[in-house]
């Protein structure tokens, strides 16, 4: 006797009933999405398990959320893992089987549990933060100076982001007329673009002048954050050699951006609130510098004033106390010289003899025939030596 035939269509409803058979219940499997993709209204999944040495898959399988499911499960999945469902994360599924002989096998899910991706995230979040800080570079951030003058400012951001603009209006309108100079450097801020993106950007940025870097996110999906989660992005960031300021705008724990950045702020406004803060500060030391300087040279000033007032009493004294000594010993040289008056002497009866205006001493001098001249009290007397 031939054996059976069967058509395809018979022998897979053969295969349905057997699977609904054996298979009637809804179980939790751990799997890593490989794909992850929605059609009208529908959530497509590509499952995946990999060994764990060898990181080689070692099963797949297709799953799918209707409709229905999905509108439930997705915004409870994203508001509490703060990312949506996408390739590379781990998740746990409850499912069940479902063969239609038209369109094959799929495990059809019924619920997601975000804990146990929470779990995975963190753990490999914690990872990728160990690994930094083996190598080194997790705080190498935190140790650079910002400019005292940080006006020339790069900007990393989707240029029609409502936050680029409202980041750039806070600068200019600034209440104390600072002038800064932003320079957009666009990039993707939201899906499985953003890591490299923000890498391609920061080597744009790497070999230009500027004060600081600022990398902001304003109007995008709060729940689509995981690009800022990686190893690579944080190395770059880590590894830069000028401030990076982030501005991101979510309200969850910090991202490892925001870990390894010199400064984390909420939103853009708020980095753009932190830049006119930090100029402002730098403002009023130099202003309470300059009036430290007008009262120290004040201070200088009176002091040496009334050094020079205390110098000048001095020399007045000093002078003072010079001419009285000086008076009196010209007195005294007067004295002396009037004693020393020839008409005094003559006076008193002498005389005074010269030979060519010059007083004779010795008489034994002068040639005879020589004319000479005495000079008495009252008359001269001229006489010639024999």
């Amino acid at each position: 006797m031939k054996d059976k035939r069967f058509t395809l269509r018979q022998l897979n409803i053969m295969v349905r009933e057997a699977i609904e058979t054996e298979l009637p219940d809804e179980y939790w499997v751990e799997a890593e999405l490989s794909e992850c993709r929605e059609n009208g209204g529908h959530c497509y999944m590509e499952l995946i398990e990999k060994d764990e040495r060898s990181n080689i898959p070692v099963a797949r399988a297709s799953a799918k959320c209707w409709r229905q499911t999905w509108q439930m499960v997705k915004p409870y999945f994203e508001r509490t893992t703060g990312q949506p469902l996408h390739a590379g994360i781990k998740v746990l599924l409850k499912v069940y089987a479902q063969f239609h002989e038209a369109y094959g096998f799929s495990w059809i899910v019924s619920d997601i549990d975000p804990t146990y991706t929470l779990g995975d995230m963190a753990r490999k979040r914690q990872e990728i933060i160990q690994k930094l800080k083996a190598e080194g570079v997790f705080d190498l951030q935190k140790e650079l100076q910002l400019p005292m003058f940080c006006q020339h400012i790069a900007v990393i951001s989707s240029q029609t982001a409502a936050g680029y603009g409202d980041f750039c209006n806070q600068l200019a309108d600034n209440p104390y007329g600072f002038q800064f100079v932003t320079q957009l450097f666009p990039a993707i801020m939201q899906g499985e673009g953003v890591e490299q993106s923000i890498i391609n950007a920061l080597e744009r940025i790497y070999d230009e002048q500027f004060d600081c870097v600022v990398i902001i996110r304003g109007g995008g999906a709060t729940s689509d954050m995981s690009g800022f989660d990686t190893l690579a992005l944080a190395e770059n960031v880590a590894n830069f050699p000028i401030p990076i300021i982030t501005g991101i705008g979510h309200d969850r724990d910090e991202s490892i951006l925001d870990m390894v950045s010199h400064t984390r702020v909420k939103t853009p406004t708020a980095a753009a609130a932190f830049l006119i803060s930090h100029l402002k500060e730098v403002l009023d030391v130099i202003d309470s510098s300059q009036e430290l300087i007008t009262r120290f040279l004040s201070l200088v000033k009176t002091r040496q004033e009334s050094k020079l007032d205390l110098f000048e009493q001095r020399m007045r004294t000093s002078i003072d106390r010079r001419f009285t000594s000086e008076s009196h010993r010209i007195e005294l040289i007067s004295e002396k010289l009037k004693a020393l008056d020839p008409t005094l002497l003559l006076a008193r009866g002498y005389s005074i003899t010269t030979y060519n205006g010059r007083a004779v001493k010795d008489a034994s001098a002068l040639p005879p025939g020589t004319e000479i001249e005495t000079r008495l009290a009252r008359g001269t007397i001229h006489s010639i030596t024999k």
